[in-house]
């Protein structure tokens, strides 16, 4: 029995979804992009979402809409895919990376409150990562940002269907928009809604919204009344900024509305396999991520384990075709980052993540089956 650590559910709905689409006159930039952007933006609460071809096309044109001062710094974690910091990168801009609780796995909020308050002129923003689906306390976060001015650009490529409970017992969606100014999400094949590839960024701001949609598209406005000079006729339109061919495309846009539909279930048995083997490694020496189930709704992109045999259950695991994954190498780690300025990071609590984090085969479609041969061959290890 073969076991990968993630992988997509396609309904026969779903392929009709894009069947559909393959029939009608419109395979990008038509009708299915704008419908899936107000039925996401609906199923998380928020005003407006412009879908993306990718999250990092997303991430990227997000920071170029928020970039204040590319001489500012932007503070990330390190435990993400790289693309979370890349993407201020890819302007200019500078980064400086954050350690991580060494329970949550997420952004250790105190840290950044040091930081900001030993120099509080330094930075401009901050990009929080939901790890592996459970929400950074984006409140507190707000709290510690308005005083310091800074924006937020929350990473929930790992979190859509997450949320919390706030401090008046509101239940805050990851992407409401509440408290960040612009939040984005992921529909790789491996996430809770699969497009192939794909992306989202939501926000309450009608300006930042009207800013994504033209920066999507290589900075042109086509809206006569917001054009820098007169019209030349039906046909004209203006590149008013330098942007990026970064939309999505019909096709991919009527796979995510058709996966849109099975969120709340895809996110409700990604949980009962999170329970599953919570109950089991309660009872070994294995740690996992910790937090207050009660206020939290973590949407389990991942499930991530500590151990000090990680090389060795990794190894066996694979013998016995099941397939597990290691999220992540910290990104100052990398060769890249180590080569351009990071070389001198000391992150503890993110290098001790690292050298224990084993991720187990999570995914909405995965069968009693194969959940219990993963067990019985941890078990056996």
């Amino acid at each position: 029995m073969k076991v990968p650590y993630g992988k997509q559910t396609i309904t026969q709905e779903d392929i009709n979804a894009v069947v559909e689409v393959l029939k009608s006159d419109f395979l990008t930039q038509g009708p299915s992009v704008f419908k899936f952007e107000e039925e996401f933006a609906k199923a998380v609460g928020a005003k407006y979402a412009v879908a993306f071809c990718n999250a990092t096309a997303a991430l990227h044109t997000g920071f170029k809409a928020l970039n204040k001062n590319t001489a500012k710094k932007v503070l990330v974690s390190s435990i993400t895919f790289a693309a979370s910091s890349n993407c201020v990168l890819y302007e200019g801009g500078e980064v400086e990376f954050v350690d991580i609780d060494p329970t949550s796995f997420n952004l250790d909020l105190n840290i950044i409150e040091e930081k900001l308050k030993a120099d509080p002129n330094a930075y401009q923003g901050i990009i929080p990562v939901d790890f592996a689906g459970l929400p950074v306390d984006t409140e507190k976060l707000k709290e510690i940002a308005d005083r310091y001015n800074l924006w937020i650009m929350e990473d929930a490529c790992h979190a859509v269907g997450g949320g919390f409970f706030n401090s008046k017992n509101e239940f805050i969606q990851c992407g409401s928009g509440k408290y960040s100014d612009l939040t984005v999400f992921s529909f790789h094949p491996v996430k809770h809604i699969a497009t192939g590839e794909g992306g989202m960024i939501t926000t309450n701001s009608e300006e930042k919204y009207r800013h994504l949609l033209k920066l999507r598209s290589h900075g042109i406005e086509r809206d006569e009344k917001l054009f820098k000079v007169a019209s030349h006729g039906g046909w004209y339109h203006e590149m008013q900024e330098l942007g990026f061919n970064y939309r999505m495309s019909d096709i991919n846009a009527a796979l995510g509305l058709s996966q849109l539909r099975h969120l709340k279930n895809n996110i409700e048995k990604r949980n009962a396999v999170a329970k599953t083997y919570k109950d089991f490694f309660s009872a070994t020496g294995f740690s996992y991520q910790q937090y207050n189930d009660k206020k939290t709704v973590n949407a389990y992109h991942l499930f991530v384990i500590q151990t000090n045999k990680r090389r060795e259950l990794y190894d066996f695991l694979k013998k016995k075709e099941i397939y597990t994954q290691v999220h992540y190498i910290p990104v100052h780690k990398h060769p890249y980052y180590q080569e351009n300025g990071f070389k001198e990071v000391k992150l503890p609590h993110a290098e001790n993540f690292y050298a224990k984090a084993l991720s187990l085969p999570m995914y909405h479609g995965i069968s009693e089956e194969e959940l219990t041969y993963v067990l019985k061959m941890i078990e056996s290890f």
